[in-house]
């Protein structure tokens, strides 16, 4: 009796073929089986409702205690729906042109509600929008947007990139000066510092990190684009397997920017710090200076991390002791120590 007076169900239905939804309000299963097939143009006789969140298939029961605007899929008999992985699967196998493929995974974006489904489809979406084949400012205008014009390659300004990032780490060895208060201290480390600074020009500021025209060896990427995160300073490997590629897309572009060259021993807690105290006692000729370089700028000690994998805390590891001094020096002094003598003045 009180089923005469039940209230009507809102809820959108769609194809398993097509995205557009329709609103649909029926007291109940049987009610909504006979207009969604009429809407959709279904035959009725073999067809079933599913969630389109999972595919789960609608029963009598099941439909009542649904909320109201509930997504589901109106099947034919033999057809089958697992949830959003059929409409990505939809997307990627249509003949559609890549521009269309966009449109589609917006549309699909837009009305998607579930968090995890959505990075699927905005991972998805980045992906559809890659246009790293092409190189050029003239081929690709949309991705040089925000870049100065002096820059006409991809290439060369993800190799300016790079070089603006190890040319600030040369900028903090700099800044390093003014904490310094004996003069002889002060300007033993300026000599220093100016020795690493011609060294980091000999090599270019390293700007081939980011440069996929770059030799492999020297090259953080692949020769499409793809950059791969190292994992944390205490790990091996990423172990969530980031990876981007920022000549893809002006989108990529600008999240790239967001990963860390991590330095694993820290540049301000212990390399500088360390070549400072080196430098108190110690003649600038005397210091393994190859040894801060590659501490400073190189990949025996930078790693490329995703923000997440980027961890801020202390990292408790310290400059090798036997690395900080020229080892030629140090064996003059050990010969020195035998004989009783005091080292020459140089």
């Amino acid at each position: 009796m009180f089923g005469l007076f039940r209230k009507s169900k809102p809820v959108k239905i769609r194809s398993c073929s097509l995205n557009t939804k329709y609103g649909v309000a029926a007291k109940d299963l049987k009610e909504l089986m006979k207009k969604a097939c009429k809407t959709l143009q279904v035959p009725l006789v073999g067809a079933h409702v599913c969630l389109y969140s999972d595919g789960t298939k609608v029963t009598e029961e099941f439909f009542l205690t649904l909320p109201d605007h509930t997504e589901l899929v109106l099947l034919s008999k033999g057809q089958t729906w697992s949830g959003v992985v059929c409409d990505i699967g939809h997307l990627l196998n249509s003949d559609r042109h890549a521009d269309g493929l966009i449109e589609a995974a917006k549309v699909l974006l837009s009305d998607e509600q579930s968090p995890k489904r959505r990075k699927i489809l905005t991972d998805l979406l980045q992906n559809l929008k890659d246009r790293s084949e092409l190189e050029s400012r003239e081929e690709d205008e949309e991705w040089f947007k925000g870049v100065d014009t002096r820059f006409k390659t991809k290439s060369a300004y993800m190799k300016f990139n790079c070089e603006s990032r190890i040319r600030g780490y040369m900028k903090e060895v700099d800044d390093a000066t003014k904490t310094i208060q004996k003069a002889k201290d002060r300007a033993e480390f300026l000599k220093a510092s100016t020795c690493l600074a011609e060294k980091l020009k000999e090599g270019k500021y390293n700007g081939c990190y980011f440069d996929r025209t770059g030799k492999e060896p020297d090259r953080l990427c692949t020769q499409e684009g793809w950059f791969t995160c190292q994992g944390s300073f205490d790990q091996d490997v990423c172990q969530s397997l980031h990876s981007i590629n920022p000549y893809g897309s002006r989108e990529s572009r600008i999240i790239f920017s967001t990963w860390n060259l991590d330095h694993r021993i820290e540049k301000k807690r212990t390399i500088i710090p360390s070549l400072l105290e080196a430098l108190q006692n110690h003649k600038t000729a005397d210091v393994n200076l190859t040894y801060f370089y590659h501490l400073l700028f190189t990949r025996e000690n930078l790693k490329l991390v995703h923000i997440v994998c980027h961890k801020k805390g202390a990292h408790n590891l310290l400059c090798d002791a036997k690395k900080i001094y020229r080892a030629a020096r140090n064996t003059d002094k050990r010969n020195l120590r035998a004989k009783g003598k005091k080292r020459p003045l140089t």
